[in-house]
């Protein structure tokens, strides 16, 4: 009977057609489990001329029928593969935003992340697409194999095929099996393509393949879960593997600054694989559990080496060359661009920080105000932080230096001050972890900048200004009157041809400057001219030694910090 219905599968024109007949498929296999344990019995006994007839023609028939199995269990596997990569061929590794583009195009990018992520959502749950009845005609088929004795040749079809069908999802996904060499040299603007597909490919195999491929393995071969373990784990090892080398190679290249941002997106992906890896059978799971948190630690001293390398390059970013004008430090834009971009990495820094070895860290004492409740004073980035604030703060102190107009000095660090506190308050992360006191104190330093300034700047202008000294005998003596307003007009001339080609871009910053001034200069200089203009002659006299009037002044003082060397000049005109 089992030798007549695989004759008769196999004469049709496709050589598989099982599955086409419930009733005519249950009665072959029926047969053939009761043909198969006879082989096995038969196996059994001791050889001899009696059992040798049965045993070949039952072995002779359990092979014929096993070889049908086979290549039918194959053919099914195969189909699901080639549905596999058609529902995967549209889709293009995702790329993540780089940190240039975050701004970009906001509504477009969340337009297309609403179009798109409903269909993956529903292609994810359906992965691998295996209808119910095929995997159930293949878990019959499995078993059928596995009783009459063919374990082996069954799990080398269905490992060799489904292996097959991953790796072709993933290279569908853009994923590419790169060797440590070329990785190594590689240009960052091509390693940070691969890092994003690599990305992409690890979270799609968190989110969707390796748990599609675990439902697949345990329905196939439910009855056997030693082998569905052994199966799964024998692919999803090596895929792992392959993965968490790319990433152990990323690490080796050379560090710089720019790369901690791409390193942390892959610590979170790898922290992230973490919890699908514990869903995995015993017999691997703690192997890949230790595989992927040495790969994270790994990436996680790599990002902390990167962030102490930032204090070495402000100690070394040493230049002689003032900037001109006292306009905000190139440094500081890096480095408060580089701090508030890191914050938005803060739980994912301070959860590799944390993992630092703390003899280390009670060597690199801690800045935070030890008075000031509201500062996490035990979060290493917070302390990390404060070092490469102090070590900038530090290097702004040298450069203003090397200003010799100690006014320009305090300019210099008003403006990079001002950028500091403007950068800080549109940070929360930064905010959150240096406190409200630490925030505030570079407020107050902003104040008393301001101050210094306006002390070294108008003090001696305003002595020009005072009524004392210009009596004599009870009278307003003439010639010291004149050389007061020479002098004032002379050091007035000076600090607007100077200061107008200084620089304060901050609008606000700028704005608050000409108006304390303002406040300061024009009521005085009102009325020292509204008293003692009487005691020039009207006309020339009176033009040359009282050169502006208050509303002059006042116009005057609007073109200070505007970086423009000729506006005395069109004024003049």
């Amino acid at each position: 009977m089992v030798d007549s219905m695989i004759s008769r599968y196999s004469s049709n024109k496709y050589p598989a057609k099982l599955g086409k007949d419930p009733d005519r498929d249950s009665c072959f296999f029926e047969a053939l489990g009761r043909i198969a344990k006879i082989a096995i019995k038969l196996s059994e006994f001791p050889t001899s001329t009696a059992s040798i007839p049965s045993l070949n023609r039952t072995t002779t028939a359990v092979q014929r029928a096993m070889s049908l199995l086979d290549e039918e269990f194959s053919t099914l596997l195969k189909e699901c593969k080639y549905r596999e990569l058609d529902s995967k061929s549209d889709k293009k590794a995702s790329k993540q935003s780089s940190f240039k583009a975050i701004n970009e195009s906001t509504d477009q990018q969340n337009s297309t992340v609403s179009e798109s992520s409903e269909p993956d959502s529903a292609r994810e749950e359906m992965f691998p697409s295996f209808s119910h009845d095929t995997v159930s005609y293949m878990k019959r088929i499995a078993g059928t194999m596995i009783t009459a004795g063919y374990e082996k040749e069954c799990c080398m079809s269905y490992s060799f095929l489904r292996q097959s069908s991953f790796k072709g999802i993933l290279n569908q996904l853009g994923y590419e099996n790169i060797s440590i060499d070329e990785i190594q040299k590689m240009q960052w603007e091509t390693l940070q393509t691969e890092i994003d597909k690599w990305i992409a490919v690890v979270k799609k195999c968190s989110k969707s393949l390796f748990p599609g491929e675990w439902r697949l393995c345990d329905s196939v071969f439910t009855d056997h879960p030693f082998i569905s373990h052994t199966l799964f784990s024998n692919l999803t090892r090596a895929v792992v593997i392959k993965l968490l080398n790319f990433a152990n190679a990323v690490v080796l290249t050379k560090r710089s600054a720019e790369k901690m941002f791409k390193l942390l997106d892959m610590y979170e992906t790898i922290r992230d694989l973490v919890p699908t890896i514990n869903g995995f059978p015993e017999n691997c799971r703690t192997e890949l559990i230790t595989e992927a948190e040495g790969t994270k630690n790994g990436i996680g001293e790599a990002i902390v080496g990167i962030f102490y390398d930032l204090e070495n390059s402000i100690k070394s970013d040493n230049a002689k060359i003032p900037v001109p004008g006292g306009a905000v430090h190139p440094l500081t834009r890096y480095i408060m661009n580089y701090l508030k971009y890191a914050c938005e990495y803060k739980e994912t820094l301070e959860q590799v920080f944390q993992f630092l070895d703390p003899k280390v860290e009670e060597d690199r004492p801690s800045r935070m105000d030890e008075n000031d409740d509201a500062s996490p004073r035990k979060s290493q980035l917070a302390i990390q932080i404060a070092m490469v604030m102090e070590l900038l703060d530090a290097n702004l102190t040298m450069r203003s230096k090397l200003y010799r107009d100690a006014s320009l000095r305090y300019i210099f660090l008003m403006n990079n001050g001002r950028y500091i506190v403007q950068k800080i308050k549109g940070s929360c992360g930064i905010t959150e972890l240096m406190g409200d006191r630490w925030c505030r104190k570079r407020s107050t330093n902003l104040r008393q900048y301001h101050k210094n300034y306006q002390r070294e700047t108008w003090s001696k202008v305003l002595q020009c200004l005072n009524h004392e000294g210009l009596l004599v005998n009870g009278k307003v003596s003439k010639p010291i009157l004149k050389e007061r307003f020479k002098s004032f007009n002379a050091m007035f001339d000076e600090i607007h041809k100077t200061q107008s080609s200084w620089v304060v871009s901050d609008e606000q910053l700028q704005s608050e400057l000409r108006i304390s001034v303002s406040a300061v200069m024009i009521p005085a200089y009102r009325s020292f001219v509204g008293r003692f203009k009487q005691h020039f002659d009207a006309g020339r006299q009176s033009e040359k030694y009282i050169k502006y009037q208050p509303e002059d002044i006042e116009g005057l003082i609007d073109d200070l910090f505007d970086g423009n060397t000729a506006s005395m000049g069109r004024r003049r005109m």
